[in-house]
């Protein structure tokens, strides 16, 4: 996927846990740990908006796009 999930900063910035913000969004830490990973196909947006709610942050601080073309599920 090209698409890359980078809370690691924003945790920091925050002084919080992984474990913290997963109380604070209401997703299981096998979830949070799927998106740390770069495991995730998708996420909700309402999910995204808690995250970003509670990290005080915008999706572009979290998200970034890592490539040049286009990549399937198929091609990964």
């Amino acid at each position: 996927m090209a698409i890359k999930v980078d809370l690691e900063k924003q945790l920091e910035k925050k002084k919080m846990t992984s474990k913290q913000l997963c109380a604070l969004v209401g997703i299981t830490e096998a979830n949070m740990s799927i998106l740390r990973s770069g495991k995730a196909k998708a996420i909700r947006f309402s999910t995204l908006n808690a995250i970003c709610f509670h990290l005080d942050c915008s999706p572009g601080d979290i998200l970034s796009f890592d490539g040049k073309e286009y990549i399937t599920d198929e091609e990964e």
